[in-house]
């Protein structure tokens, strides 16, 4: 396979029920890891994640962990009908930043999912401690968006693909920005429904326990290149992937530079999102558009992507 291929992986809001439930049917290597997720966590998260209700798959706590055992899932169906399958690099949108992670070899996946176990839980907590809001800023320039995030005394949460920000913070402040952001060169400014302000220094508890959690983390340097949503390069040394993964809970997620990145520094030819919902393909066709993207969520999708990298 000369291509070279870079591994995306979803983040918190991707979720679907039903997600990886005939992926685990069929693949004995997909089945394995929501049943040794199950095991470690001491709940049936493969019920939840198969079966719902929605409202509890939606809980924090618990959808951050199911979406990393679905997108290594998916990574393990693939590479059990392509044992030769080869990538060459890696990125996550937020809590998929720890799936690829996990995927390039930096920890295990039990090490993986006790993290983001702890950070889901502790973000759940900084959300349930404060009064926060979450609102895409739809249109307008980055450095617009800025200006008015600095005007209304809110944070830049995610910086999705051009003309999509979002901005994070107390919700009576994004209530403001919203009201105020088509004066800031927006089209439009949408709050969305989300347990608290992510990626927002409402979020700081939160922070300091995954910090202290990443530091008592045995960590290797990926064997891939992955690259960090708070600075949009590599990191490879453990103390700079820990403090990364950190940073990220209250920091910006760079993802448009993150993309640009793989394509352009990494010569990446072929982005595979695994996860559902084809979200990053989106933004991919946003940022770099007539970029190559394979989405594979279930076993319909990994049959197609099988079709095409066979």
């Amino acid at each position: 396979m000369s291509q070279k291929i870079a591994l995306l992986f979803a983040g918190q809001g991707a979720q679907t029920v039903g997600m990886g439930k005939d992926l685990a049917a069929a693949s004995p290597a997909a089945a394995a890891l929501f049943q040794a997720a199950d095991a470690q966590l001491g709940f049936a998260l493969s019920d939840v994640t198969f079966e719902g209700p929605a409202e509890e798959l939606t809980k924090t706590a618990v959808c951050q962990p199911a979406l990393y055992v679905h997108g290594l899932a998916c990574l393990a169906a693939l590479r059990e009908r392509l044992p030769d399958f080869a990538f060459h690099a890696a990125a996550g949108l937020s809590l998929g930043e720890f799936t690829a992670h996990a995927a390039a070899g930096t920890f295990d996946f039990a090490t993986g999912l006790g993290l983001v176990a702890k950070r889901s839980t502790a973000m759940q907590d900084a959300c349930d401690e404060t009064h926060g809001g979450m609102a895409a800023v739809i249109g307008a320039e980055e450095n617009s968006i800025r200006d008015l995030a600095a005007a209304a005394d809110v944070d830049v949460a995610n910086l999705n693909c051009p003309g999509q920000i979002v901005i994070s913070g107390e919700a009576s402040k994004v209530a403001m920005a919203v009201g105020l952001a088509k004066e800031y060169g927006a089209r439009k400014a949408v709050e969305l429904t989300v347990a608290g302000a992510f990626h927002s220094r409402l979020m700081e508890s939160a922070y300091q326990r995954l910090k202290a959690a990443l530091e008592e983390t045995a960590i290797v340097p990926p064997a891939v290149p992955v690259i960090c949503n708070v600075d949009a390069i590599p990191v490879s040394a453990p103390d700079d992937i820990r403090r990364t993964l950190a940073d990220q809970v209250t920091g910006s997620v760079r993802w448009t530079e993150s993309i640009e990145y793989l394509l352009d520094h990494e010569k990446i030819d072929l982005l595979i999102e695994l996860g559902p919902g084809g979200v990053l393909a989106g933004l991919v066709n946003r940022i770099r558009k007539g970029t190559p993207v394979i989405s594979i969520s279930n076993l319909a999708t990994l049959e197609e992507a099988l079709a095409k990298l066979s």
